[in-house]
């Protein structure tokens, strides 16, 4: 092995770190709903894995639960993603539009997304209300899991209206002019 040459940078040497402020201002109340259930879902999933290779006696409700609770996160999550408008999206085009585009192509994907919501809240509600199956483990209607989805979805349509809203209002968004939208929106709220 060669040594290395004195050229090349000490490694010895510490590495500073610097830390980041956290901010939480745009956290709400709702919020905790999904951190409450994530908390529930890990003591779950924790207490069937050590029922299941610690004791060797499984007990038999967990995964189930442990799967709603997924899916109780999975779309109560979306809320919170919704009126944070921080769903992903495709914004390489963005760049290469002019702005009067980039607000007409802005408004066309809030009505869509607004529309796609009201839609899935409409079919989740039909699901719900044909489903008559009862929890395998637990003697509760399958059908409150898709009420809970539906509800979810509602409260999408209308954080995605209200986002479609300001968009129009300000005239602007995180797409169309990032460095504006974040001030133009905490005024609005």
């Amino acid at each position: 092995m060669s040594r290395p040459d004195s050229s090349e940078q000490d490694v010895t040497a510490p590495i500073i770190l610097e830390e980041e402020k956290i901010d939480l201002s745009d956290q709400r109340w709702s919020d905790g709903v999904v951190l409450v259930l994530f908390w529930v879902l890990a003591f779950v999933v924790f207490l069937q894995f050590f029922t299941r290779y610690v004791l060797n006696d499984s007990i038999a409700w967990t995964e189930e639960i442990a799967r709603f609770l997924l899916i109780g996160v999975t779309f109560i999550g979306s809320i919170m993603a919704t009126r944070k408008q921080s769903h992903i999206a495709v914004e390489f085009f963005y760049r290469w539009i002019p702005r009067a585009g980039r607000r007409i192509a802005q408004t066309t994907i809030d009505l869509l997304t607004t529309g796609f919501f009201i839609m899935l809240a409409v079919f989740s509600g039909q699901i719900a209300g044909r489903t008559r199956q009862m929890m395998v483990s637990l003697d509760i209607p399958k059908s409150t899991i898709y009420w809970i989805v539906t509800a979810a979805f509602v409260c999408m349509a209308l954080y995605s209206a209200w986002n479609t809203w300001c968009h129009l209002r300000s005239g602007t968004s995180k797409l169309i002019d990032p460095e504006l939208h974040a001030d133009q929106i905490r005024a609005i709220d």
